[in-house]
């Protein structure tokens, strides 16, 4: 099956909301920053983005949390779950939370972000690591890199 046939789904630990993506990631990724270390009671966050187009909601009704701002932290109202993310003035684009997914242990993260409020113990075998988000114009060589990996 090619990658763009592939379908995934996922679901909160309590199952009440469940969602599906279809085709290839764009990226996975690590994030370090405080926020989502205390978003997941964790070292970091793992996700996997996909194209909003690709992402849908089967079951439920998602909830904002973290920080109810312009970037959308979406929960189940029930578990309180973090499922997935709609970063700010990325319409076109969502974070799933990868350890969401079935089958998460195959998003191995790409990237980092926010190493510089990484725990000094936690490590990633990520192949590019950045202090804070990389520069929005490093995306589409990042994005090129990933796919020619998936590929390859």
């Amino acid at each position: 099956m090619a990658e763009q046939d592939v379908v995934r789904e996922g679901e909160c630990r309590c199952g009440q909301v469940c969602f599906r993506v279809r085709g290839a990631p764009i990226l996975t990724m690590a994030c370090h920053c405080t926020g989502c270390q205390r978003m997941t009671a964790s070292a970091f966050s793992l996700s996997v983005v996909y194209p909003s187009a690709s992402f849908e909601v089967l079951q439920g009704e998602p909830v904002i949390g973290g920080l109810h701002g312009t970037t959308r932290h979406l929960f189940c109202p029930h578990c309180m779950s973090w499922l997935f993310t709609r970063p700010e003035g990325l319409d076109d684009f969502v974070n799933v939370r990868a350890t969401m997914l079935e089958d998460a242990g195959s998003f191995t993260p790409f990237m980092e972000t926010y190493t510089c409020e990484a725990l000094p113990w936690a490590k990633t075998p990520a192949l590019h690591s950045f202090e804070k988000f990389p520069p929005i114009e490093r995306y589409p060589d990042l994005v090129a890199e990933f796919a020619r990996q998936q590929v390859g």
